[in-house]
């Protein structure tokens, strides 16, 4: 096999108390089998309400001489080295879970305002929103300005948790849109394809569309002319987890399927829970290899990135 990239990753943990970690910030090496924690994630701001919600670290972005690391309510600025360099909120942004880059716009989903919002990199501070609803079996994308009031309501109706900037333009899914979604230059919201319900990390990939299907703990790739794929989140004799029962309402299970990266043509990373990060030959339909973090059950990978090959 072909040496593989580094990668790095962020967790939530699912339960975790006042004074317990919340997860962290991971750089996993596939050739060496090893994994560093960069971060640990506790703050005493973190809200208890809810399931995961607030707890732990979201979407990776990367600009040349930074690392971009989303939390609910906080977009974070570190250095090559984790320091924190600066952080930005914005009353629109709460419950994010990815990010995405395309030049000098980053773009975020605020999963709790049924939005997706932008940051200007360069400007530093939130410049627009994007607020989705559904006008009967249409969908309606409305322009706001996060720098201002008169913005959407907290609703979180379709739990939106992908956002996909390319040259081909902005893709966003959620747990509950059951499609992968297009935004128009004319602000226009278009269905691309179906997804099923409790997707994760929906995005275009090759001639069709790449997606955790969370609720049937499997990674999979449809295309359109190619035979479709799905290969298995890695699973683990019971009693080698920990933890567990713990929360288990709340989505505390092994095999949650999370975080997905392209890697090259043929190849993604994919996590999954307890943390684990698996290499996939999405086309063949296989898993190569796989390092796992730690066998607490409630621990779950959440953004899940390429670690840029100049600071290597």
């Amino acid at each position: 096999m072909a040496k593989l990239p580094k990668l790095i990753a962020t967790s939530v943990v699912r339960g975790s108390q006042k004074g317990q970690s919340h997860g962290g910030v991971y750089v996993i090496d596939f050739d060496s089998q090893t994994v560093e924690q960069k971060v640990d994630w506790n703050t005493g701001e973190i809200d208890f309400t809810g399931r995961g919600w607030d707890r732990g670290l979201r979407g990776i972005e990367f600009t040349e001489d930074s690392i971009w690391i989303a939390a609910s309510d906080e977009l974070f600025c570190y250095s090559p080295e984790f320091e924190i360099v600066a952080s930005y909120r914005n009353e629109y942004l709460r419950h994010c879970h990815e990010i995405s880059r395309r030049d000098h716009l980053l773009f975020l989903t605020s999963t709790g305002f049924d939005s997706v919002l932008a940051f200007d990199l360069n400007q530093r501070e939130f410049i627009w929103g994007l607020y989705l609803s559904k006008n009967g079996n249409a969908w309606v994308g409305q322009p706001f300005d996060p720098r201002t009031r008169g913005g959407p309501a907290f609703v979180n109706s379709y739990h939106l948790n992908m956002v996909r900037v390319t040259a081909d333009g902005i893709h966003f899914s959620g747990l509950n849109t059951q499609a992968l979604l297009a935004l128009s230059p004319d602000m226009t919201v278009a269905e691309v394809c179906n997804l099923p319900r409790g997707c994760h990390n929906a995005m275009p990939y090759r001639d069709g569309v790449i997606f955790n299907d969370t609720a049937s703990d499997v990674v999979r790739y449809v295309g359109r002319t190619q035979t479709a794929t799905a290969v298995a989140v890695p699973v683990f004799p019971e009693n080698e987890l920990e933890n567990r029962g713990v929360d288990d309402s709340r989505l505390a299970r092994q095999g949650f399927g999370r975080g997905l990266c392209v890697l090259n043509e043929g190849l993604v990373a994919a996590g999954s829970s307890p943390s684990t990060i698996s290499i996939i030959d999405i086309l063949k339909g296989t898993r190569l290899t796989a390092v796992n973090l730690t066998m607490d059950i409630r621990n779950a990978i959440h953004g899940l990135e390429r670690w840029p090959a100049a600071w290597q």
